[in-house]
């Protein structure tokens, strides 16, 4: 077998299965391996191309008759940070948001836990178990890291407590050569008053403009489904189609 051959990448197909937006509609996926010491480069090249990353597989969107997945992508610089938007951002400065090594722990998972038991009971992940959790945070031949959100820690008397405050909020996100891909964000779900999972999303923003990177990967907005139409409400974005990378102001 050639070098070449060795190193392109081999590209599968999965069978129909429903669709976890679209009532009525079936789903299937296009996936390789991110595996290969050029793991890296190729995961940017096919998030270019509208793939996303799951623990080492990257996948898009291949259905039959359907093509209502849109790979969203914000540009750091254009980005308006509405009056809403700017009132989250400033009732979550009390948290402090540091980035760590991309290693599962027992006290991630079980806020990953409380999260999937109160909005995602039903989902694909609701079995998840802990093993499973280090897969998806552990198992990673890309740039990979967890950004956690956690309350400050009380001052006391004696002077300063120095244990880690309360974790309320984790993301696992990506760094590429042109910008910060979000894998897979989770919270406490009884901080409501704060929109923990939009201030994430902006302190990525924020967090990809100090790293002087163009842009923030949110993924896929899937038209006609209420699970994905918050992503749409940051904008300026861009949205990948068969002509390219579009912006859409409005």
């Amino acid at each position: 077998m050639s070098v070449e051959r060795r190193n392109f990448p081999q590209f599968f197909i999965t069978a129909p299965a429903p669709c976890p937006y679209l009532a009525g509609k079936f789903e299937r996926k296009v996936f390789t391996h991110l595996i290969s010491s050029n793991a890296k480069q190729l995961h940017d090249t096919l998030t270019l191309g509208g793939f996303r990353r799951s623990q080492n597989i990257a996948y898009r969107p291949a259905c039959d008759h359907c093509c209502s997945c849109i790979s969203v992508r914000v540009p750091v610089r254009e980005f308006v940070w509405t009056k809403s938007f700017r009132r989250i951002w400033r009732n979550n400065q009390d948290l402090e948001a540091q980035r760590v090594e991309a290693k599962a722990t027992s006290e991630q998972y079980s806020l990953f836990r409380n999260y999937i038991d109160e909005r995602h009971e039903n989902g694909g992940m609701a079995d998840m178990t802990i093993l499973d959790y280090s897969a998806m945070v552990d198992e990673s031949f890309v740039d990979t890291e967890i950004i956690e959100y956690r309350a400050r820690p009380e001052i006391s008397l004696a002077g300063p407590d120095e244990r880690k405050g309360k974790l309320v909020a984790a993301a696992l996100s990506d760094v590429l050569s042109d910008g910060l891909s979000m894998i897979y964000s989770f919270y406490s779900d009884n901080r409501q008053n704060r929109s923990l999972g939009t201030y994430m999303i902006l302190e990525h923003i924020h967090r990809a403009g100090q790293m002087g990177l163009p842009y923030l990967y949110l993924g896929y907005w899937v038209n006609g489904s209420s699970k994905m139409d918050y992503k749409a409400r940051f904008l300026p974005q861009e949205r990948l189609s068969a002509d390219g990378w579009t912006l859409i102001k409005k």
